[in-house]
């Protein structure tokens, strides 16, 4: 960093990525980042979730945040998807690639990815 003005671009690029990370949307997005979840590959999948949402303009609807453990080590990396009004969907065992198809499909496109799901590796 060599001016002021390069930190002013820096803040600039990132608050859009802040915003969805402290927003206080309809739609949240909860990444556990515990030990295990980090270990399991939560941080990739954490930080396809903040741009995805942001690249697909999706930051005044959806916050996307973290959490500790979520309690079901096994099946990390996990994610919980709070929307107002429904209930909460738990997608396991996701990668960045898996991130994106959930944001694609279910974020933007109202359709939970149920090969994803808890359910999905209970049966």
């Amino acid at each position: 960093m060599k001016s002021l003005a390069e930190l002013a671009a820096i803040r600039e690029r990132m608050q859009n990525k802040v915003i969805i990370r402290e927003g206080a949307n309809a739609t949240r997005v909860v990444v556990g980042m515990a030990t295990c979840g980090i270990a399991a590959g939560a941080r990739p999948v954490l930080n396809a979730f903040v741009e995805g949402v942001a690249a697909s303009e999706l930051a005044e609807k959806v916050t996307v945040t973290q959490t500790g453990c979520i309690g079901i080590c096994q099946y990390e990396p996990v994610v919980e998807v709070y929307e107002d009004g429904k209930e909460k969907v738990t997608y396991v065992k996701l990668t960045a690639e898996k991130a994106a198809e959930i944001i694609e499909k279910h974020l933007k496109g109202g359709k939970v990815v149920e090969e994803y799901t808890i359910g999905a590796y209970r049966k």
